[in-house]
């Protein structure tokens, strides 16, 4: 069984707006999280864009292949993650915490990315590591420091 951590979290007011980091954030199932640009009412938010998380391995693997070392918060997801395969989870539920959630799909670089960051080759760079969307699934507050898990399968799942 694995397990990972949170590694920082960043939020931004509006959509182009600077990160800034937080040591915790509620995390609210149907919305997204508190004080986000993506944060919508519970009911007008698509799974799929209530939470995005990238992995410290992959900005290592940036900045050692492409020399890119992006400032914390520049890759623009919210929760950075250390020793999760975070690709490896779409389709599945994990916890950070105390909070379920379900990796939807991979998040993908875009131009928009570029522009904001203003780093030509982004995209590239973080072809396929860019991170994934997540869905939340149940509440709660997450922090730097958490501990990412596997859901555990349901007893008799196996039978």
């Amino acid at each position: 069984m694995w397990e990972g951590s949170v590694v920082s979290i960043h939020l931004a007011p509006a959509n182009g707006a600077p990160t800034y980091p937080v040591a915790e954030v509620k995390a609210v199932a149907g919305a997204g999280l508190e004080g986000d640009r993506h944060y919508r009412p519970v009911g007008e938010q698509a799974p799929q864009d209530e939470l995005t998380l990238i992995a410290s391995e992959a900005l290592e693997a940036l900045a050692y292949e492409f020399g890119m070392a992006l400032e914390p918060g520049e890759h623009r997801r919210q929760v950075v993650t250390a020793g999760v395969s975070l690709n490896d989870l779409v389709g599945q539920e994990f916890q950070v915490g105390t909070v379920r959630l379900r990796a939807i799909k991979l998040n993908e670089p875009c131009q928009h990315l570029e522009d904001v960051t203003g780093r030509p080759g982004l995209i590239e760079g973080l072809l396929h590591r860019g991170g994934i969307r997540a869905q939340i699934l149940t509440g709660g507050t997450i922090q730097v420091g958490a501990p990412i898990t596997p859901v555990a399968a349901t007893a008799g799942a196996d039978a």
